[in-house]
Formats: structure tokens, C-alpha cells, sequence
């Protein structure tokens, strides 16, 4: 049975070069057909076959057509048969032509990609082309199916783009992968992976010299027993390690693994290698730099702090902790000023740093004292920056705070050094007067005697003379005498003060006076309490009193007993002691700003010298104490000595 092309075909021989499944059913359906009755029977069951296929002649006009394959092309009968098939794809017939063409010649299977252009988008088809055959072995056409291949296409091409871009980022990235095989025992890397390794891009590793490369130590040890564990246990890692590449540099690489399972058992390990040098190297730098300068903020003698918007600390160095009493820095991050400080102060420091986040003006090294909650008080040099952060956004204040309290208590010494300078410096220029004019004095009537015993012929006056010049000169050894004594008082500084027992030193002065107290009938009362100790130089003590006491003797009132009465008081820390007497006394208005002087004398008695009280007074400030005086004439007079036990 003959069928031409243009209307239908002959027989179909199923030839080796097409084992297709639909060649064989038609040729098996062919066969077994009715007579009579074949034509239609053939047309339908082209219409039914399962696959959109279509029947070319060799003028690659469509004979027939499944409903699949006009429903693929959404084309009716009417519009295919009879149409040249390459025809109906106007953007690609040349490349179908050929192709058609090629499997007639050359009676071969062909296979090939169409796209196609409709208002839904852009489709792609799959052709598979076998020769139409008929008994005689010649080729009648081309036996077509189509499958539409858009969703796998499409599927390839964004498969394709998301490998480009992992590619791109692997590169980037310096990330590699790799896999590892257990039952084959075979260890792939990826092109990334070799790289980062600096081997050759077709070296293929085994998993011992894979764990090899990592450095020997710590590093190695890790990522055998995380990839022993990912094998036996399914356990997945990620560590940070050494590694020596080929070439023998040291990296910091990141290797991560996890296994892969089939029916319940690790079959392979997969992962990635990631070239991660660059940044432990700048990670290592800033910790390192963050160290550094941590260690330098930590031991500079200075507190320094930084505090939030609301005044809470966020950083404190160690001099500040040292400074609040506390030794781990955790103990006063977030805290306020009201949780260190009594309210008083705490609302004095909110204030301050108020104003240095609100005007952005840094206080710096204002001088501030800081009363603690143990009621130390502490002085500082004070200065607040305001933290700015992104956008010149005020974050809180940097404080820096310098403890001056030291400097202060210094300063208040040197001021009292000063001071005392400046009142050594005005006894020198008054010992200075005292010592000229005294001196003078001497060596004027010196020299007027010396004139007369030139001048004069009397041996008797003469010898007078002579009497005169020696009386001069005692009273010269004599001045002279008080005067090193004096110095001898202001230039001791360093002689010790002790402790001594005050009463037995005034009953000691009392015995050595015991001659002279009774040739005036004096009485000495003694009301200080034999446990009473004073701090002092013993010499000076013996000498201030014994000085006191024969004053009181010497300037008694002619109508009266002279008694002296010693007292002693302890009040706030400060000692005194009061010697009483009921002497002529002293008109402190008129003598009260000479009374220490030297030379000064405020009674006719021959034996005032004015020298005894000035000494007195220059003993007792050698101590670093003070003395005051108390008197009415005809009454009596009281000396109140104050003792420094501090210094």
C-alpha cells in the first residue's frame, strides 16, 4: 500500500537508527489495521498519541499532526496541513531547514533547540526528527515530536546565572568548596579551593595530605578530629585555623564541613575554604592596637572614664576604679552619678555634663573637689569632651580627671614655708637691727673711753677709765653671748622633740631653783597631772620655764609673796599650759606689740636685761608652738604656752 506524502503514508519500517516509542506503535498499529478502514485509523491514531508529534513530508509539509502537538503551537489543522513546517517558525526556519534536511540525507536522528516568540513570552522546544521510512527503506518525511523545554530552560539559565554569580562571589570572597567521598575515598576541591592551597589546578589531594597542610600543632589536630567526628559521629564544624600552603606560606583559612547522609549513614563530607588572612591579620592589628591602648589608659595616673547620655559610665580605666573602691571595671558600667556620689555632689557632676553634651564647649581642667559616699574628699583637675558620634551626634562625654589632692597639700605646706621664711626672714632683719645697733652702741662708748684715756693725764682718772673699759667689755661678752644664743636657737631646727612627762620637768625646774624660790619666799603650785605628756626638745622645755618662773620671781609685787601657779588643758585636740602670777604685771597697751623684743624691759629692775622673753618666745616657735599673754598691772601676769604634738 502506496501513501504519498502530501496525504498520508505508505508503511512504516521501524529501522534500527529509531527505536522511538512512537515509531513502534504505529508500525505495530499499521500491521494489524483492518483493511478498508486504515486510512482513518491512522489519522486517529496520530490524533491520539500521547506525545505532540508531527508527520513531515519531504517538502517538510505537515501530513499529520497529534492534538498535543497543535495545542503546544496553539495552531489548528487547518492552519498546519498542507504548511511547511519550517515555514511556520519564521525567526528560526533557516536553522530548521538544515537541520530537516540533514535527517533526510544523511538518515540520521536529530535532536535541537527552538525558541519561540508568542504574547505570553519567550518558549523554548525541544525537536527530536527521526526518518520517515517506508518498506523500501527509503525516507518518505520526518516523524517530529516536540517537547517544550521553558520551564527547564529557564531553570538552567537562572541555574547558570546563580552559578556565575556564586563563581563571582567565590572569587571575591576567596570561598571554595569541597567534597569528600568516603566509600570511594576520594577528595575533590574546587578551583577556589586550589587556589587558596597554591597548587596546581589539576593536583587531586587525598584526605591525609588535605588535613597535611594545616600547620603542625594545634591547627592539624583540630580539623583531623573535627573531620573524624563529622565521619563517625555526623557531627558538623567551623574553625578558624593555620594553614601552610604549597608554596609554604602561613594563612588564616575557615574551614567549614558537615556531613551528608544516605538511609541513615555519613556517605560523604561537604564544605567550604574560605581565605580568611586578611582579616585575622586586621582583626589582630585592632585587637592588638585595642590592647595597646587600653594598657596605656589603664596605667596612665590619670582617671579617665567615658559616660552615656545619661551620665551612665560605659568605660572606666583602673585609677578610676582604684579611685571608687572597686577592682573589676564590671562593677561600675551603667552606673550614675547618683549610685556613686551623695545626691550634692551627683547633681553638681549631671550638671556639668549636661552642659558639655548640650553646648559641645569641653570644660577643661577646672579645678573640682569630689566628696565620696566614705567621706574622703578628693581634689581634681577636671576636663569633659562631649562624645560625637556618625552625624555630629553628641553620644555622651570623654572625662578625663587629674587627683591633685597631693599638689594642693603641698602647696598649702609651701605656703606656710613660705610664710615662715618670710617670718624668719623679718627676725633676721630685726636680729639684724638689734645686732647693729647693740654693737654700735658698745663700740661708740669704746671708742669715746679709748678717746679719753688718750686724752687724759690723771693716772687716777685714768685707772677710772680702765675700770669703765673692762665693765664695757663684760657688757660686750655679755650681748654677745645673747646673741649667739639666739642664733644657736634659730638655727637648731633639727633638734629632736620627745615626749616628757610635764610635771616631773617642772618639779625638776622647781629643785634647781629651790635656793633662789626660797631667798623671796616664793611659792610654786603644781596643779598639772603627773600622766600629762607633752612633745618637745627638753632643753628648750627647762629653759622656757625656768625663764617664766624667775620673770614671775624677779617682777613681784613688793607688798605680796610672789606665787606662781602652773596649770594644764587639753580642749579639741589642743594642749596648753598656763603660767599664772601675781606679779606687778605687765600694761600689755602700752608694751603689748614690744613685749618679746629683744632688749625690751618694762620694769626699773637692775637686773632686766630683755633678753629672757625674746629667747623664750624664739625656744617655743623652734618647737612650732606659740605662747600668748594675759596681764594687769597690779594683778598679775599669765603666760599661756600652746604645744604642737602634730609636727
Amino acid at each position: 500500500m502506496n501513501l504519498e506524502p502530501n496525504n498520508g503514508f505508505r508503511h512504516i519500517h521501524n529501522k534500527p537508527l529509531d527505536k522511538s516509542p512512537i515509531r513502534t506503535t504505529l508500525v505495530r498499529n499499521f500491521v494489524i489495521m483492518p483493511k478498508g478502514t486504515e486510512i482513518d485509523n491512522q489519522k486517529y491514531l496520530i490524533k491520539q498519541l500521547p506525545n505532540a508529534t508531527a508527520f513531515v513530508n519531504v517538502d517538510f509539509e505537515v501530513v499529520y499532526a497529534s492534538d498535543k502537538w497543535l495545542k503546544l503551537y496553539n495552531l489548528k489543522a487547518s492552519e498546519v496541513f498542507g504548511k511547511r513546517i519550517d515555514y511556520l517558525y519564521s525567526n528560526s526556519n533557516n536553522q530548521i531547514t538544515n537541520t530537516l534536511s540533514d535527517c533526510i540525507s544523511e538518515k540520521v536522528d536529530k535532536t535541537f533547540e527552538e525558541c519561540k516568540y508568542d504574547p505570553s513570552g519567550k518558549k523554548w522546544f525541544e525537536w527530536h526528527c527521526n526518518p520517515w521510512i517506508d518498506e523500501k527503506e527509503n525516507v518518505i518525511g520526518l516523524i517530529i515530536h516536540t517537547e517544550d523545554v521553558t520551564h527547564q530552560k529557564l531553570a538552567e539559565t537562572n541555574l547558570g546565572r546563580l552559578r556565575s554569580k556564586l563563581d563571582i562571589i567565590s572569587k571575591i570572597g576567596k570561598i571554595g568548596s569541597w567534597e569528600y567521598d568516603l566509600a570511594a575515598d576520594k577528595l575533590i576541591w574546587c578551583a577556589v579551593t586550589k587556589k587558596i592551597h597554591e597548587v596546581a589546578a589539576d593536583y587531586e589531594p587525598t584526605i591525609e595530605e588535605g588535613i597535611h597542610f594545616y600547620r603542625d600543632g594545634y591547627s592539624r589536630n583540630m580539623i583531623a578530629m573535627a573531620v573524624h567526628d563529622a565521619m563517625t559521629k555526623g557531627t558538623s564544624y567551623s574553625e578558624k585555623l593555620m594553614l601552610i600552603t604549597a608554596k609554604g606560606n602561613e594563612i588564616w583559612v575557615q574551614a567549614n564541613g558537615t556531613p551528608v547522609y544516605e538511609n541513615g549513614q555519613v556517605v560523604a563530607l561537604r564544605g567550604t575554604f574560605q581565605d580568611i588572612n586578611e582579616k585575622v591579620i586586621s582583626e589582630n592589628k585592632t585587637k592588638a592596637s585595642e590592647t595597646l591602648l587600653h594598657t596605656l589608659i589603664d596605667n596612665l595616673p590619670l582617671n579617665i572614664y567615658i559616660k552615656d547620655k545619661e551620665s551612665r559610665k560605659i568605660l572606666v580605666n583602673k585609677s578610676e576604679c582604684d579611685f571608687l573602691g572597686v577592682s573589676d571595671p564590671q562593677e561600675l558600667l551603667g552606673k550614675s552619678n547618683y549610685e556613686l556620689y551623695d545626691s550634692d555632689i551627683a547633681e553638681k557632676l549631671n550638671q556639668e555634663d549636661q552642659q558639655v553634651m548640650d553646648t559641645l564647649v569641653p570644660i577643661i581642667n577646672k579645678e573640682s573637689s569630689i566628696r565620696q559616699k566614705n567621706g574622703k574628699t578628693t581634689t581634681f583637675l577636671v576636663s569633659k569632651i562631649p562624645l560625637i558620634g556618625e552625624h555630629g551626634k553628641v553620644n555622651g562625654i570623654v572625662g578625663i580627671s587629674h587627683d591633685i589632692t597631693n599638689i594642693k597639700q603641698n602647696e598649702s605646706k609651701l605656703r606656710d614655708l613660705v610664710n615662715v621664711a618670710s617670718l624668719q626672714n623679718k627676725k633676721l632683719v630685726n636680729f639684724a637691727h638689734i645686732v647693729s645697733h647693740n654693737l654700735r652702741s658698745h663700740t661708740a662708748n669704746f671708742s669715746m673711753l679709748l678717746e679719753f684715756l688718750v686724752d687724759e693725764k690723771d693716772e687716777d682718772e685714768k685707772k677710772n677709765i680702765m675700770g669703765m673699759l673692762t665693765n664695757a667689755s663684760n657688757n660686750l661678752m655679755e650681748t654677745l653671748e645673747n646673741l649667739n644664743e639666739v642664733v644657736a636657737i634659730n638655727t637648731n631646727v633639727g633638734l629632736e622633740k620627745k615626749p616628757i612627762l610635764l610635771h616631773e620637768k617642772i618639779e625638776t625646774v622647781q629643785q634647781n631653783l629651790t635656793a633662789f624660790l626660797k631667798s623671796h619666799n616664793a611659792t610654786i603650785i603644781n596643779d598639772v597631772e603627773k600622766d600629762v605628756t607633752v612633745k618637745v626638745v627638753p632643753a628648750y622645755m627647762e629653759s622656757i620655764l625656768m625663764n617664766f618662773i624667775t620673770n614671775a620671781v624677779k617682777y613681784r609685787d613688793p607688798n605680796r609673796e610672789p606665787i606662781v601657779k602652773l596649770s594644764f588643758q587639753n580642749t579639741n585636740g589642743s594642749t596648753m599650759l598656763s603660767i599664772e602670777d601675781n606679779g606687778l604685771g605687765i600694761d600689755l597697751k602700752r608694751y603689748g606689740d614690744k613685749l618679746f623684743g629683744m632688749y625690751k624691759t618694762f620694769h626699773n629692775h637692775k637686773d632686766s636685761r630683755g633678753i629672757g622673753l625674746y629667747i623664750t618666745k624664739n625656744q617655743i616657735e623652734a618647737m612650732k608652738g606659740r605662747v600668748a599673754v594675759c596681764s594687769e598691772v597690779g594683778t598679775g601676769t599669765t603666760f599661756n604656752i600652746y604645744f604642737n604634738e602634730k609636727d
